[in-house]
């Protein structure tokens, strides 16, 4: 692939040429390619791009070239301009095969703020904990901050200091998780679209470097756990044992998006004990089950964007389980999530205001499943998104109901 071929001379400058004989206007226009040309003073650029192609530098009659040694700014401004689209957990906005941009020949990322403000050295590491995607750090955050405010006393708010810890926490545990599955997934990130520009899978980054990346991370996500109670320290460092396994779930069962719910929505059953230094079932438990729940129909919605290149790399998903049935099971999964919610605040005598809240989460999450275009990347990917706003709707419920119980 074309990827292969660009990482193999990632430290020289490219140069492409295209060689074409066609025969008429039309095979003229369908010959074109992207062509790039670097200079070391003004940096100009001319893009050539042809609508028919699926991968930017693609073609068997392309011929490539090194010369010299660029210097870093000048390999940046390349990967930059020869389409660095890589996502995360993914994510936001990837046109995908289908859409309008990728039909018109369309389809190159900007720069993320990650690019333009942090040092060359420091970018591969944040975008290795997914730093300009911060919607997984929400996904994670939100069930921690509903269990919080449950375990609040009645008439009160939420713990500050308990919110701004399990913040942090989630921002961390987001990071690391992120890091194990792009050093598991190594050999399939380098096959598929959406990840195969990834710091590890692109070469920014080494193995190793990674790994020590991860243990910096679970060893600040360590300070912060030791500063809750015995009970909560337990039970936090148990979850590792989720966040180790679920990123190799896909190569075993159509359901690592289950494996994936059970691992990010562990702060449902962490933030209760937390604060009261034990956990409740009967108010926990719910609220752990709606969260996993939750995370299928979520998880499923983006997985949709990846499922040709699953079944070619050969990784399962629930998107290829559940197939033209999507929806149906989905409408299922959000109905349990939605009762499973319901349960927990009746356990814990919330007000009215929560079930109110309850209702408008139903209507977001009603409008994501009829909505979704499971067919369009970019779709899959804005509705994967706009689960930051259920998870607010759900959290100001449950302070509403506390606060005014």
């Amino acid at each position: 692939m074309a990827f292969l071929a660009l990482s193999r001379v990632s430290r020289r400058l490219l140069k492409p040429s295209v060689s074409a004989t066609p025969s008429s206007s039309f095979s003229v226009f369908q010959s074109q390619q992207h062509i790039y040309h670097s200079k070391h003073v003004d940096v100009t650029t001319t893009h050539y791009i042809n609508p028919f192609s699926k991968y930017p530098l693609q073609n068997h009659n392309c011929q490539v070239w090194c010369k010299g040694t660029e210097s870093h700014q000048e390999r940046f401004l390349y990967r930059l301009v020869a389409g660095m689209s890589s996502s995360s957990s993914i994510m936001e906005g990837n046109p995908k095969k289908g859409d309008d941009k990728e039909k018109s020949g369309v389809g190159v990322k900007e720069a993320s703020w990650i690019d333009l403000y942090l040092p060359e050295g420091a970018r591969g590491y944040a975008k290795l904990a997914r730093l300009d995607k911060p919607i997984g750090t929400w996904l994670l955050a939100w069930p921690c901050m509903w269990s919080i405010a449950l375990a609040a006393d009645p008439g009160s708010l939420p713990s500050l200091k308990m919110m701004g810890l399990f913040g942090c926490g989630a921002l961390l545990l987001r990071g690391a998780g992120c890091t194990i599955n792009d050093l598991l997934d190594l050999d399939i990130d380098t096959k598929v679209d959406r990840t195969r520009l990834r710091p590890i899978a692109s070469g920014l980054l080494t193995p190793s470097q990674g790994i020590l990346f991860l243990g910096l991370q679970l060893l600040l996500g360590l300070g912060i756990l030791l500063q809750l109670n015995n009970y909560s320290r337990v039970l936090g460092a148990s979850s590792l044992l989720l966040v180790f396994s679920y990123p190799l779930m896909k190569r075993f069962t159509f359901w690592p998006q289950a494996f994936l719910g059970l691992t990010i929505n562990w702060g449902a059953l962490l933030g209760w004990a937390a604060v009261k230094g034990s956990i409740q079932p009967s108010v926990v438990l719910p609220l752990y089950l709606s969260g996993v729940c939750w995370t299928l129909v979520y998880d499923t919605i983006y997985a949709h964007q990846d499922k040709e290149d699953d079944v070619k790399v050969g990784v399962k998903s629930t998107a290829l389980r559940f197939g033209d049935n999507t929806k149906l099971w989905l409408a299922g999964f959000g109905t349990a999530s939605m009762g499973f919610l319901a349960l927990s605040g009746l356990s814990a005598d919330l007000g009215w205001q929560y079930y109110a809240s309850l209702v408008a989460a139903s209507g977001q999450l009603g409008w994501q499943i009829g909505t979704a275009d499971l067919s369009s990347g970019a779709d899959c990917s804005r509705k994967f998104v706009s689960n930051k706003w259920f998870g607010a709707i759900i959290f100001s419920g449950v302070v509403l109901g506390r606060t005014f119980q």
